[in-house]
């Protein structure tokens, strides 16, 4: 579950072709809203094919973050500052807050400043590995050097262009996790009143 949350909420720090932390937190201020497809590719060690799912993610400052997965079975995830909501297709939906979980939700508030480019949480909790690809393409790798990160993850690098083309996770247990995000797009920049409705509370 941690590794999910890490993934997801690395999706929105690196929402940018940044050269410096001011630059991203800045692109970051001025995207509310963030809409994209994604496709998941997770390689396990002992495996002899990786697990492959797709589906579609929204994050909004807000509100928080929803990732829909399609296939190859429905799976819904919600993630804001108070709870966690796990729904699969048949089931009814799990709940986690910060007073059932405190240990998640000190995980998840250490994520939530990395994604608001907080320079000092970034560099205290991560070595950082920058590299100008030339055409507007860049590459940022993190390698964690304090707890709870450097428990699951040897390094985790981002790529992308204006946006966040592909996040791979290099963990310590010898698997490897792929999310290649496409279609990206931020207009409207206010949420529709269909995607409000997908952050409200479970009934």
């Amino acid at each position: 579950m941690i590794r999910t949350l890490c993934l997801l909420l690395l999706v929105i720090c690196a929402n940018a072709s940044a050269v410096t932390l001011e630059q991203l937190q800045q692109r970051f201020a001025s995207q509310p809203v963030i809409r994209a497809n994604f496709v998941q590719v997770r390689t396990i060690a002992g495996m002899a094919q990786p697990l492959v799912s797709r589906g579609q993610l929204l994050i909004a400052q807000q509100q928080g973050l929803w990732w829909q997965q399609a296939t190859p079975f429905p799976l819904m995830l919600i993630l804001d500052d108070k709870r966690m909501v796990q729904s699969m297709s048949g089931q009814p939906p799990q709940v986690i807050t910060a007073d059932s979980n405190p240990q998640m939700f000190q995980f998840n508030h250490l994520l939530r400043a990395l994604f608001q480019a907080d320079e000092k949480v970034l560099r205290e909790n991560f070595e950082l590995d920058f590299h100008d690809l030339g055409n507007n393409r860049w590459q940022l790798g993190l390698t964690p050097k304090a707890a709870p990160l450097n428990k699951i993850f040897n390094r985790i690098d981002l790529q992308g262009e204006a946006f966040l083309n592909r996040i791979t996770l290099d963990d310590k247990q010898g698997d490897k996790t792929e999310i290649t995000l496409s279609a990206t797009r931020t207009e409207p920049k206010q949420l529709t009143d269909e995607e409000r409705a997908r952050f409200a509370p479970a009934q």
